[in-house]
């Protein structure tokens, strides 16, 4: 009697996880549903803000019929006019009620011609792919576009004497529009030296602002090379943010700091930006708010100028508000508070790894929710 052929069972088990490995990046099944659920509410904040904006004030929230046209409409318009009709054509086979087009055979059996659910299936099938492609083109763009972006930016920190100095950021799209830098600067003595602190969010996201922030990068590197003030510099910068701003919609702050390595001193303009922590090798916290609106508002804004003297041990901390307004799976925000309870347990340590716990800390509030704004913070030890 031949010996039984071995099972291929556990083979093909093994097969089927590695290809639910590979689909799946290794997340777990609530972490999966996490995802989704992030996903679907920020599709829907996307569809709701087109129509939302068209609905009448009357509609908006008594009129489920007259939403739910809106919303559809939200959706289609977001496709070629091609590709709605394969959209609309596919849903209709889809409910249509079961079976389809047939003829009775010669020996008396049905036979379906055509099977309204599977060609309907099949259009949105061919839709699904057509979506896919331009997705997976605008995303190698977008990924050109993120090199460049890059260049633009600071991969490490520049020796500056009497600091020590550490940054990050981290886009919620594939290119951002936060901006950061630190860079010398000729002072008014030619045996001078300052340097310029920079840290800036451009207002929305993705494209849009990531090309708003190459052009506040080019005119705040142009107008310091020049030999005018900080705030003849921000004022100037102002001027050329409301040429792009549209009206004031695409507006940009930015905390902007003069170090001078002789005086230990610190001048600083706040331009709308959220407020840097200054903590003191004592314990106490101070607030960089002096300043003014942010650039690309009002051209003939006038922005004070605040002045601060280090001392060895202190920390300066410098984000975006994409940092405290990250949202956990809850809708409930960091907030300042949990940053600064950061701050205060970590006086002794580097700059290097005062951002490692910052950025720790935020991940372990946020879990596996995406982020809808980009974060940066940048992080200044007096030495």
């Amino acid at each position: 009697m031949p010996p039984p052929k071995p099972s291929h069972r556990p083979e093909v088990f093994v097969q089927l996880n590695k290809f639910w490995q590979r689909v799946t990046e290794g997340l777990e099944l609530n972490q999966l549903w996490s995802q989704f659920h992030a996903d679907a509410r920020a599709s829907y904040r996307l569809y709701s803000r087109d129509f939302e904006a068209r609905a009448p004030q009357g509609t908006r929230r008594h009129n489920y019929f007259h939403t739910a046209q809106e919303f559809i409409w939200a959706i289609l318009e977001k496709l070629t006019p091609a590709r709605r009709v394969l959209l609309l054509v596919g849903v209709l086979l889809v409910i249509f009620p079961a079976g389809g087009l047939s003829y009775q055979g010669k020996s008396g059996v049905e036979v379906v011609e055509f099977d309204f659910h599977f060609y309907g299936g099949v259009l949105l099938f061919i839709l699904l792919m057509l979506e896919v492609a331009d997705r997976v083109v605008m995303k190698r763009d977008l990924e050109i576009a993120r090199d460049i972006q890059s260049w633009l930016l600071p991969a490490s920190a520049p020796q500056v004497p009497g600091l020590a100095i550490a940054f990050a950021t981290r886009a919620a799209n594939t290119v951002a529009g936060d901006f950061y830098d630190v860079f010398a600067r000729p002072a008014k003595a030619s045996t001078e030296t300052q340097y310029v602190l920079a840290v800036a969010d451009v207002a929305g996201k993705s494209i849009p602002a990531a090309l708003l922030m190459a052009t506040f990068q080019a005119s705040l590197k142009t107008l310091s090379a020049t030999s005018c003030s900080l705030p003849e510099l921000i004022a100037g910068m102002n001027r050329y943010a409301c040429t792009n701003s549209q009206g004031g919609l695409r507006f940009t702050t930015a905390f902007l700091a003069e170090f001078d390595a002789v005086s230990r001193t610190i001048l600083y303009i706040n331009a709308g930006h959220n407020t840097p922590i200054l903590r003191r090798a004592s314990g106490l916290v101070e607030r960089l708010t002096r300043g003014g609106l942010p650039l690309g508002i009002k051209a003939d804004t006038a922005y004070e100028a605040g002045h601060v003297v280090l001392q060895p041990g202190d920390w300066l901390v410098i984000f975006t508000d994409g940092l405290v307004e990250a949202e956990n799976e809850s809708l409930e925000e960091y907030e300042e508070q949990r940053l600064l309870n950061v701050i205060e347990a970590g006086a002794a340590i580097t700059p290097e790894e005062m951002l490692r716990r910052v950025m720790t800390n935020v991940d372990e509030f946020v879990g596996a929710t995406p982020q809808h704004d980009d974060i940066t913070c940048m992080v200044v030890k007096v030495e």
